[in-house]
Protein backbone atom coordinates (compact mmCIF):
# COMPACT_ATOMS: atom_id res chain seq x y z
CA UNK A 1 0.00 0.00 0.00
CA UNK A 2 2.66 2.70 0.41
CA UNK A 3 3.25 4.98 -2.59
CA UNK A 4 -0.40 3.70 -3.69
CA UNK A 5 -1.97 6.62 -5.67
CA UNK A 6 -5.02 8.27 -4.48
CA UNK A 7 -7.44 10.61 -6.42
CA UNK A 8 -8.89 13.56 -4.96
CA UNK A 9 -12.13 15.04 -6.92
CA UNK A 10 -13.30 17.83 -4.75
CA UNK A 11 -14.31 21.81 -5.26
CA UNK A 12 -13.02 22.95 -1.67
CA UNK A 13 -9.27 23.76 -2.06
CA UNK A 14 -8.70 23.82 1.28
CA UNK A 15 -10.14 20.38 1.29
CA UNK A 16 -7.64 19.65 -1.30
CA UNK A 17 -4.65 20.76 0.31
CA UNK A 18 -5.31 19.11 3.58
CA UNK A 19 -6.11 15.90 2.04
CA UNK A 20 -2.73 16.26 0.18
CA UNK A 21 -0.93 17.27 3.25
CA UNK A 22 -2.45 13.94 5.02
CA UNK A 23 -1.62 11.63 2.51
CA UNK A 24 1.77 12.96 0.73
CA UNK A 25 2.99 12.63 4.56
CA UNK A 26 2.02 9.04 4.61
CA UNK A 27 3.59 7.86 1.66
CA UNK A 28 0.52 8.66 -0.68
CA UNK A 29 1.19 9.98 -3.93
CA UNK A 30 -1.48 12.49 -4.56
CA UNK A 31 -3.26 14.17 -7.89
CA UNK A 32 -6.44 16.02 -7.12
CA UNK A 33 -9.31 17.99 -9.68
CA UNK A 34 -11.62 20.81 -8.60
CA UNK A 35 -14.67 19.94 -11.55
CA UNK A 36 -16.27 16.45 -12.56
CA UNK A 37 -14.71 16.65 -16.14
CA UNK A 38 -11.72 17.06 -15.03
CA UNK A 39 -11.59 14.09 -12.26
CA UNK A 40 -12.94 11.94 -14.65
CA UNK A 41 -10.34 13.09 -17.22
CA UNK A 42 -7.42 12.50 -15.00
CA UNK A 43 -8.66 9.15 -13.35
CA UNK A 44 -8.95 7.91 -17.36
CA UNK A 45 -5.69 9.02 -18.79
CA UNK A 46 -3.88 7.76 -15.12
CA UNK A 47 -6.12 5.74 -13.36
CA UNK A 48 -5.23 5.70 -9.35
CA UNK A 49 -5.46 2.97 -6.58
CA UNK A 50 -7.79 5.11 -4.96
CA UNK A 51 -10.22 8.05 -5.76
CA UNK A 52 -11.80 10.21 -3.18
CA UNK A 53 -15.00 11.90 -4.24
CA UNK A 54 -17.03 14.65 -3.49
CA UNK A 55 -20.67 14.37 -4.20
CA UNK A 56 -21.03 18.35 -4.15
CA UNK A 57 -19.28 19.24 -7.74
CA UNK A 58 -20.05 22.18 -9.59
CA UNK A 59 -20.64 21.03 -12.92
CA UNK A 60 -22.00 17.20 -12.17
CA UNK A 61 -23.97 15.40 -9.61
CA UNK A 62 -21.04 13.50 -7.31
CA UNK A 63 -23.60 10.67 -7.74
CA UNK A 64 -23.42 10.77 -11.67
CA UNK A 65 -19.32 10.79 -11.62
CA UNK A 66 -19.57 8.09 -9.70
CA UNK A 67 -21.98 6.16 -12.15
CA UNK A 68 -19.35 7.11 -15.22
CA UNK A 69 -16.56 5.41 -13.05
CA UNK A 70 -18.27 1.96 -12.08
CA UNK A 71 -18.81 1.53 -15.92
CA UNK A 72 -15.09 0.77 -16.03
CA UNK A 73 -13.21 1.77 -12.97
CA UNK A 74 -12.75 -1.23 -10.27
CA UNK A 75 -10.06 0.17 -7.69
CA UNK A 76 -12.18 1.53 -4.28
CA UNK A 77 -13.68 4.88 -4.09
CA UNK A 78 -14.61 6.64 -1.01
CA UNK A 79 -17.20 9.31 -0.87
CA UNK A 80 -15.77 11.87 1.07
CA UNK A 81 -18.91 14.64 1.56
CA UNK A 82 -21.11 17.39 3.81
CA UNK A 83 -23.82 15.41 2.69
CA UNK A 84 -25.16 13.32 5.58
CA UNK A 85 -28.50 12.24 5.26
CA UNK A 86 -29.20 8.49 4.92
CA UNK A 87 -30.77 8.59 1.67
CA UNK A 88 -27.35 10.02 0.18
CA UNK A 89 -25.19 7.24 1.76
CA UNK A 90 -27.08 4.47 0.72
CA UNK A 91 -27.39 5.85 -2.77
CA UNK A 92 -23.86 6.28 -2.70
CA UNK A 93 -23.13 3.26 -1.57
CA UNK A 94 -25.62 0.86 -3.87
CA UNK A 95 -23.80 3.02 -6.82
CA UNK A 96 -20.44 1.04 -5.93
CA UNK A 97 -18.84 3.24 -3.24
CA UNK A 98 -16.39 1.28 -1.28
CA UNK A 99 -17.03 3.62 1.83
CA UNK A 100 -18.42 7.19 2.83
CA UNK A 101 -17.28 9.79 5.09
CA UNK A 102 -18.85 12.83 6.23
CA UNK A 103 -17.28 16.29 6.26
CA UNK A 104 -16.02 17.54 8.84
CA UNK A 105 -13.52 14.10 9.25
CA UNK A 106 -10.89 12.69 11.29
CA UNK A 107 -7.58 12.02 9.66
CA UNK A 108 -7.02 9.36 11.56
CA UNK A 109 -10.23 7.43 10.28
CA UNK A 110 -9.97 8.19 6.76
CA UNK A 111 -6.40 6.93 6.58
CA UNK A 112 -7.49 3.90 8.03
CA UNK A 113 -10.58 3.95 5.63
CA UNK A 114 -8.29 4.15 2.82
CA UNK A 115 -6.06 1.34 4.22
CA UNK A 116 -8.74 -1.04 4.25
CA UNK A 117 -9.88 -0.43 1.14
CA UNK A 118 -6.40 -0.91 -0.36
CA UNK A 119 -6.00 -4.06 1.60
CA UNK A 120 -9.02 -5.17 0.18
CA UNK A 121 -8.67 -4.53 -3.29
CA UNK A 122 -5.12 -6.26 -3.24
CA UNK A 123 -6.22 -8.93 -1.46
CA UNK A 124 -5.17 -12.21 -3.67
CA UNK A 125 -8.66 -13.42 -6.01
CA UNK A 126 -7.06 -16.95 -6.72
CA UNK A 127 -6.59 -18.07 -2.99
CA UNK A 128 -9.81 -19.45 -1.23
CA UNK A 129 -8.05 -19.15 2.37
CA UNK A 130 -8.68 -15.13 3.66
CA UNK A 131 -6.49 -14.81 6.81
CA UNK A 132 -8.14 -11.61 8.88
CA UNK A 133 -7.11 -10.72 12.64
CA UNK A 134 -7.73 -13.95 14.25
CA UNK A 135 -9.66 -15.70 11.75
CA UNK A 136 -8.93 -17.96 8.69
CA UNK A 137 -11.92 -18.46 6.30
CA UNK A 138 -11.31 -20.89 3.81
CA UNK A 139 -13.68 -20.28 0.69
CA UNK A 140 -12.82 -23.18 -1.11
CA UNK A 141 -13.30 -25.86 2.13
CA UNK A 142 -16.31 -23.76 3.44
CA UNK A 143 -14.41 -23.53 6.95
CA UNK A 144 -13.83 -21.13 9.16
CA UNK A 145 -11.31 -21.09 12.35
CA UNK A 146 -10.81 -18.50 15.09
CA UNK A 147 -7.26 -18.89 16.85
CA UNK A 148 -6.76 -22.21 14.98
CA UNK A 149 -9.91 -23.61 16.11
CA UNK A 150 -12.75 -24.14 14.06
CA UNK A 151 -16.30 -22.90 14.45
CA UNK A 152 -19.50 -24.18 13.17
CA UNK A 153 -21.46 -21.79 11.54
CA UNK A 154 -24.76 -22.73 9.77
CA UNK A 155 -25.29 -22.64 5.99
CA UNK A 156 -26.80 -18.63 6.16
CA UNK A 157 -24.26 -17.91 8.96
CA UNK A 158 -21.54 -19.05 6.51
CA UNK A 159 -23.10 -17.42 3.29
CA UNK A 160 -23.41 -14.10 5.65
CA UNK A 161 -19.84 -14.32 6.41
CA UNK A 162 -18.32 -14.78 3.24
CA UNK A 163 -20.11 -12.19 1.84
CA UNK A 164 -18.56 -9.76 4.26
CA UNK A 165 -14.52 -11.17 4.19
CA UNK A 166 -14.94 -11.21 0.50
CA UNK A 167 -15.91 -7.18 0.62
CA UNK A 168 -13.81 -6.21 3.60
CA UNK A 169 -13.89 -2.76 4.44
CA UNK A 170 -17.00 -2.01 2.32
CA UNK A 171 -19.65 -0.75 3.89
CA UNK A 172 -22.53 -3.11 2.17
CA UNK A 173 -25.98 -1.95 2.99
CA UNK A 174 -29.13 -3.48 4.16
CA UNK A 175 -30.92 -4.16 1.55
CA UNK A 176 -27.57 -5.74 -0.85
CA UNK A 177 -27.00 -8.21 1.77
CA UNK A 178 -30.16 -9.57 2.14
CA UNK A 179 -30.38 -9.84 -1.84
CA UNK A 180 -27.23 -11.42 -2.00
CA UNK A 181 -28.02 -13.94 1.13
CA UNK A 182 -31.21 -14.32 1.18
CA UNK A 183 -32.67 -13.19 -2.07
CA UNK A 184 -34.84 -10.31 -4.00
CA UNK A 185 -37.79 -10.97 -2.09
CA UNK A 186 -36.44 -10.62 1.23
CA UNK A 187 -34.79 -6.43 0.55
CA UNK A 188 -37.53 -5.55 3.17
CA UNK A 189 -37.20 -8.18 6.07
CA UNK A 190 -34.42 -6.20 8.16
CA UNK A 191 -34.92 -8.26 11.14
CA UNK A 192 -33.62 -12.22 9.45
CA UNK A 193 -30.40 -9.43 9.20
CA UNK A 194 -30.34 -8.32 12.68
CA UNK A 195 -30.73 -11.42 13.89
CA UNK A 196 -27.99 -13.38 11.99
CA UNK A 197 -25.62 -10.60 12.52
CA UNK A 198 -26.48 -11.15 16.11
CA UNK A 199 -25.80 -14.53 16.05
CA UNK A 200 -22.21 -14.58 13.43
CA UNK A 201 -21.26 -12.25 15.94
CA UNK A 202 -21.30 -14.53 18.92
CA UNK A 203 -19.49 -16.93 17.50
CA UNK A 204 -16.29 -14.50 15.98
CA UNK A 205 -16.16 -12.06 18.17
CA UNK A 206 -14.44 -12.09 21.56
CA UNK A 207 -17.26 -9.91 22.67
CA UNK A 208 -20.10 -9.46 20.72
CA UNK A 209 -21.34 -5.76 21.96
CA UNK A 210 -17.62 -4.01 21.14
CA UNK A 211 -17.52 -5.86 17.89
CA UNK A 212 -13.77 -6.43 16.29
CA UNK A 213 -14.94 -7.31 12.71
CA UNK A 214 -18.35 -6.24 11.93
CA UNK A 215 -18.85 -2.93 12.52
CA UNK A 216 -22.56 -1.47 12.36
CA UNK A 217 -22.93 1.68 10.20
CA UNK A 218 -26.27 3.16 11.53
CA UNK A 219 -29.07 3.62 9.39
CA UNK A 220 -26.96 2.08 6.36
CA UNK A 221 -25.62 -1.80 6.59
CA UNK A 222 -22.73 -3.33 7.99
CA UNK A 223 -18.83 -3.11 7.33
CA UNK A 224 -16.27 -5.85 7.68
CA UNK A 225 -12.99 -4.14 8.93
CA UNK A 226 -10.47 -5.47 11.25
CA UNK A 227 -10.22 -2.49 13.71
CA UNK A 228 -7.01 -0.65 13.61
Amino acid sequence: MNNATVLVIDDEIQIRRLLEITLESNQYRVSSAATAREGLRMAASHPPDLVILDLGLPDENGHTVLQKLREWYTRPVLILSAQSSEEDIVKALDNGANDYLVKPFRNGELLARIRSALRSNTNDESSSVLIIGELEIDLSARTVKKNNVAIKLTGTEYKLLSLFVQQEGKVLTHQYVLREVWGPGYISQSQYLRVFIAQLRKKIETDPNRPTYIHTESGVGYRFALQE
